[in-house]
């Protein structure tokens, strides 16, 4: 590629120290050996072996640390300090992005449709949660991505094995209503909806989960999703309010639900999303013709104009 040279030297992030290492390092891997193809003078970087000051011989920043540390605004917040351009979303759409409650209370203030949630503890009244959201509800730890920690509750005698997987990653634990009904994924690439995909996991299992989402082979993707072609647009139209709602830019993925009554919910954002063969934004960069190689030159493009 003739004009990769624009680019200058560029640190790839991935790896680093939250739960979703394993993960990163697969995209991360992805990202690189892409750049290295398309030309671009491209380097592994993880910050867990190695000091952010080092970044400072670099040119820009390629981000592909999931969860803490990479995904919600601390890395950024170093490549600010270091004036390095790097891909996706700034300081504070990241740090909101990975805070589920505070996402949440944002979309709630727009008029933004998610589902109803309460914040749990080992001391929650269980019996005022149950009575407020009803049964089955999916617990969260509000500060992980990926699925990480996450157990679906379907009778109150489960409620505190599963608040007690949860807060085993994070102090801070969410009880969120479950909504029945198919789920959407909605991709973002330069700041507008990429075509939306149905996921479809395998009956066995009772959501979306990490073994899923990263270890399994029988996950359904629908391209085209099944919606009609008003329903599509409408939803990538309101997956586009609730990423700008938050902050985010550029790149990432928003998933939704779309209830039995037809009704669209917004469940979260992935300001750094996944880049493995099992992930999602490529399959819906791919469906408008952009291959891996390209998806990956055109997300890093993106940090040319902020340091223009």
């Amino acid at each position: 590629m003739s004009n990769a040279a624009k680019f200058g030297k560029v640190a790839v992030l991935f790896g680093g120290k939250s739960a979703e290492r394993a993960v990163s390092l697969d995209s991360g891997q992805a990202v690189l050996d892409a750049l290295l193809r398309s030309g671009v003078q491209a380097e592994a970087f993880d910050p867990q072996d190695r000091s952010v000051t080092e970044l400072a011989a670099y040119d820009r920043a390629f981000i592909v640390l999931h969860g803490r540390g990479g995904e919600d605004g601390q890395i950024q917040g170093v490549l600010e300090w270091l004036d390095l351009p790097y891909t996706g979303t700034g300081v504070q759409g990241s740090a909101i992005g990975m805070d589920k409650v505070k996402t949440k209370q944002i979309w709630q203030g727009s008029d933004l449709p998610t589902a109803p949630y309460r914040i749990v503890s080992k001391e929650t009244d269980l019996d005022a949660v149950i009575a407020d959201l009803g049964l089955p509800v999916i617990i969260k730890p509000v500060h992980e991505g990926s699925s990480v920690g996450m157990s679906k509750v379907e009778k109150a005698e489960d409620f505190a094995a599963a608040i007690e997987k949860a807060t085993q990653h994070d102090a801070v634990v969410m009880a969120e209503k479950w909504i029945t009904g198919r789920e959407f994924t909605i991709s973002f690439l330069n700041g507008q909806p990429l075509p939306v995909i149905r996921l479809q996991p395998p009956a066995d299992v009772a959501f979306y989960d990490y073994e899923t989402k990263y270890q399994r082979n029988d996950v359904e993707y629908g391209i085209p999703c099944g919606l009609s072609e008003a329903e599509e647009q409408s939803l990538q139209a309101l997956c586009l309010r609730a990423f700008q709602a938050v902050g985010a830019e550029d790149w990432g993925r928003i998933d939704a639900m779309q209830d039995e009554q037809g009704n669209f919910w917004l469940l979260e954002v992935n300001t750094v999303p996944g880049m493995t063969s099992h992930s999602l934004v490529p399959k819906a960069a791919q469906a408008v013709g952009y291959s891996f190689d390209q998806l990956c030159v055109a997300i890093l493009e993106q940090t040319l104009a902020k340091s223009a």
